[in-house]
């Protein structure tokens, strides 16, 4: 028997997958913010899509 290993492969494996996902989260997390701070410096209005047609949603010169 070679005995216990302190770390098996799988485990090796795992890590570097848990790594690429949570790098996969970050970068998704990151572009959500970015895309929130562009759109609050730029000032478009802040309201959301509730199926109601309201005025000042619509754009000018339409």
């Amino acid at each position: 028997m070679s005995g216990i290993r302190a770390t098996h492969e799988l485990h090796a494996r795992r890590l570097s997958r848990n790594l690429g996902v949570a790098f996969a989260l970050a970068l998704l997390v990151a572009v959500v913010f970015a895309l929130t701070v562009v759109k609050v410096k730029r000032g478009d209005p802040l309201q959301g899509f509730d199926h109601v047609v309201r005025p000042e949603m619509e754009a000018s010169g339409s």
